[in-house]
């Protein structure tokens, strides 16, 4: 297949994990690295790997548009608002890597195909991306009726747009337990934790379900982990499920491929993983509507 070209909004630590996922793949030319400031690790590194950048904002680029078919936006959910104002009538895809969920949550392991119609689809967050399957999973067996997820990161892992996004997180994944992994009430809460040296992603999914049949339940939860394990190779179960009477609780552990960041920082890892398997399947549809 022709490769796509594609471009990066964001030259921050989500934005430079992408650009190393991004740089061989099979489906998808690298062409661009768009950012803010100039001296950013993220920038520096695009040039050494011989990505063309630019430093002055998507603003800059508007007149010609054509390096990239599909744009990554690993911003903030404040500027990916005016992004995707400055983008809507443009043939660009917009695969958004913030919170601000403008277009339809997509999850790479649950709703992949639903979407790819849309002008923009949203990632979630780090914490639904890794949850939100299992609560899917179970839900498909059980029937949940109220599902929280807690995610726990490393501290040296969140940048500031990590940062300043918050409350965008808590909101968004909390909508999308909701809307892709089918609970009827949803809780999202997330834990920067300070320890040194910085602790793997990890993720607690607690849900009360309708109907209790463990055998059920656990083959779904682990044939899910298993699917996820196939884009996102450092996935898995911290422990065995845990059934008590209608309430499950599942552990979750996420281990980065250490592409940019160091292995702690699974949470970049799965932002990113999930990402680009939505980019390559937006390339194959781009790719089979024109001709």
């Amino acid at each position: 297949m022709e490769k796509v070209k594609v471009a990066i909004i964001g030259s921050g630590n989500i934005g430079t994990d992408l650009m190393y996922k991004l740089k061989d793949n099979r489906f998808l030319e690298l062409t661009m690295v768009i950012g803010i400031d100039s001296t950013s690790d993220g920038l520096k590194r695009a040039v050494e790997m011989g990505v063309r950048t630019c430093s002055d904002g998507l603003e800059s680029l508007l007149d010609d548009m054509s390096f990239a078919r599909i744009i990554f936006d690993a911003s903030s959910a404040k500027a990916h608002k005016k992004h995707a104002e400055l983008l809507k009538d443009t043939p660009i895809k917009l695969i958004d890597l913030t919170p601000a969920a403008l277009g339809p949550f997509v999850v790479p392991s649950v709703n992949l195909h639903h979407h790819l119609d849309k002008e923009n689809l949203n990632m979630v967050t780090c914490g639904g991306q890794a949850t939100i399957p299992i609560v899917h999973a179970i839900n498909e067996v059980a029937d949940v009726s109220y599902a929280e997820i807690v995610a726990t990161i490393s501290s040296a892992s969140a940048g500031p747009g990590t940062r300043a996004n918050i409350d965008e997180f808590t909101m968004t994944t909390k909508r999308a337990l909701e809307e892709v992994g089918g609970a009827d009430c949803g809780k999202a809460i997330i834990l920067l934790n300070p320890a040194n040296p910085p602790i793997l992603m990890r993720n607690t999914v607690y849900c009360e379900v309708k109907k209790v049949d463990e055998e059920k339940i656990i083959e779904a939860i682990k044939k899910i982990a298993n699917t996820i394990q196939e884009y996102v190779p450092g996935y898995r179960l911290k422990l065995e499920p845990l059934l008590e009477e209608s309430r499950v609780t599942v552990f979750i552990e996420v281990e980065g491929a250490g592409d940019y960041f160091p292995v702690y920082a699974g949470n970049l890892d799965i932002m990113t993983a999930a990402a680009v398997k939505v980019g390559e399947m937006y390339a194959k549809y781009l790719v089979s509507v024109s001709h």
